[in-house]
């Protein structure tokens, strides 16, 4: 689950935003890289005596406590992008507890409380749900609902289903290949995930985990937003943006190079 979900002013920004990202992304994607430098012939020095050959050892996602240590990278350089990976292969399956952690870590991010305050702050101005009325209480409220569909969303896909169903919530970035196969691949995401056991499987935790958010919303949405049609708009628009955020997380590691590239002496 990402942040950019339900609500107008949220499909707006975040439509402008993933569109110069998926420019930006393709100029980058495009670019050639530089040739190496030539290397330089290396000189020939024996180790000392009591030097003892050094082994590369495969790095994983622990630190030195033994917390899975997750992305630290931002999405568009504010977002938070914790389950997102760019080294596949140097890690190691999530447990349960990480699992948690990770929703945690994503809900109590201090640029997610200004997001969807943001939001309400929108929301209040177009009187979206207009039975919560104005003033500070229909702010609360707003705040309050938008708040809650991130909590219920973000737990489901990443928490819930993940670890009763043993699947990773993570996205893998692919990182190579034209824009089109990195973009279907972001796309096909949504519905195969990884297993714990690093299989390919249908991506329920995403697919029912969001369904079952969209149905929990109800429990405490304005009564005339408690719809079957509502709540399947709801459900289609958090899968939706899910993807949305696929793509922005494959090609936000060009974009971050591109622009961060420095020119050479």
């Amino acid at each position: 689950m990402t942040l950019l979900q339900r609500q107008s002013p949220r499909v707006t920004l975040s439509a402008i935003a993933i569109a110069c990202l998926l420019w930006a992304g393709a100029a980058a994607a495009q670019e050639t890289p530089a040739a190496p430098p030539p290397a330089t012939p290396a000189t020939t020095s024996a180790p000392p005596s009591n030097s003892q050959p050094q082994t590369e050892k495969p790095s994983d996602n622990k630190n030195g406590q033994g917390q899975t240590v997750f992305n630290q990278d931002r999405l568009f350089g504010v977002l938070p992008n914790y389950s997102t990976v760019e080294n596949a292969n140097q890690l190691k399956p999530l447990s349960v507890k990480d699992k948690y952690r990770l929703s945690w870590d994503s809900l109590t991010d201090k640029v997610t409380f200004a997001f969807i305050g943001f939001q309400a702050l929108v929301g209040q101005a177009e009187n979206s749900e207009p039975s919560y009325g104005q003033g500070f209480q229909g702010y609360g409220l707003r705040y309050g609902t938008s708040y809650g569909d991130a909590v219920i969303a973000t737990s489901m896909t990443t928490s819930v289903f993940p670890s009763f169903l043993r699947q990773d919530p993570r996205y893998y970035v692919l990182g190579k290949g034209s824009i089109a196969h990195r973009t279907l691949y972001s796309v096909k995401c949504i519905f195969v995930t990884r297993s714990d056991s690093r299989h390919a499987e249908f991506n329920a935790s995403e697919i029912f985990g969001n369904a079952v958010a969209a149905g929990l919303s109800n429990t405490y949405h304005p009564q005339d937003d408690r719809t079957l049609a509502n709540t399947l708009s709801i459900w289609g628009t958090d899968v939706m943006w899910d993807t949305a955020g696929n793509v922005a997380k494959e090609f936000w590691p060009d974009v971050r190079r591109h622009f961060s590239h420095k020119p050479k002496s």
